[in-house]
């Protein structure tokens, strides 16, 4: 599981796309495709994997496989919509009209078939953004933690007045953080968040270094702090 993130355009702060298809090769292309386009990706192989996600993330759109094993799509897709007005497009190997039809009732915004060429995947979903309202940014608030303030909506991080480095896997997890502050962050949304080769070491690494960024001493952390059994929290002042 990926997330990536660009940092084209620091004005405006990246949509956020839930990829769900059991394909684990063309789910990690698309990733690392649309990642590069500045967009925030985050993957699901299941449609019980792309729940959670759902439950502990704010996505602009979501691009979902039809045929998986277990709960298909065209369900993911019918539950997602009786509470939740995120636009989705629908991939699909089935590509005659009537399956194309059924998508569209259960509430698909668009629908692709496979094969697909990942510039078109990438125009379609720009599309469905330009027409989707506005969201509200609540993550413009900056956050003051000890003698760091933190802007969301830049991913920016000073310290005594002063840039602080972040690597992407850094700013991906400290941006998730943000959005759930005083909030236990599960190991393995962040995982998921931290980049193509995140694994539960990676990330206690990388939760290491910002702390050492962080805190006034990072061996007994007052802001960003582990919550055993689940994962990491972000407190601030």
């Amino acid at each position: 599981m990926i997330a990536a993130t660009s940092a084209t355009g620091a004005e405006k702060f990246p949509h956020h796309v839930l990829v769900v298809d059991d394909d684990r090769r063309l789910c990690q292309l698309l990733g690392r495709f649309l990642g590069s386009q500045g967009l925030m990706v985050t993957l699901a192989e299941s449609a019980a994997e792309a729940r959670r996600h759902l439950e502990a993330l704010k996505f602009d759109l979501m691009v979902v496989d039809r045929m998986m094993p277990g709960e298909d799509g065209l369900s993911l897709v019918k539950s997602v919509r009786a509470g939740n007005a995120i636009p989705i497009l629908m991939l699909t190997a089935m590509g005659d009209t009537s399956r194309r039809i059924e998508g569209l009732e259960r509430g698909v915004d668009d629908y692709m078939a496979k094969p697909f060429e990942p510039k078109e995947l990438l125009l379609r979903i720009n599309a469905i953004l330009r027409r989707a309202p506005e969201p509200e940014e609540p993550r413009r608030h900056e956050l003051r933690f000890g003698a760091c303030r933190y802007d969301p909506l830049r991913q920016k991080l000073m310290r005594d007045g002063e840039t602080v480095h972040l690597t992407a896997g850094e700013a991906n997890l400290l941006a998730l953080l943000a959005t759930h502050v005083n909030q236990p962050v599960d190991r393995s949304v962040l995982q998921a968040q931290g980049g193509a080769a995140a694994n539960p070491r990676t990330i206690d690494v990388q939760i290491t270094r910002l702390r050492r960024k962080i805190e006034t001493d990072s061996r007994q952390p007052r802001y960003l702090q582990t919550v055993r059994g689940t994962g990491y929290l972000l407190r601030t002042d």
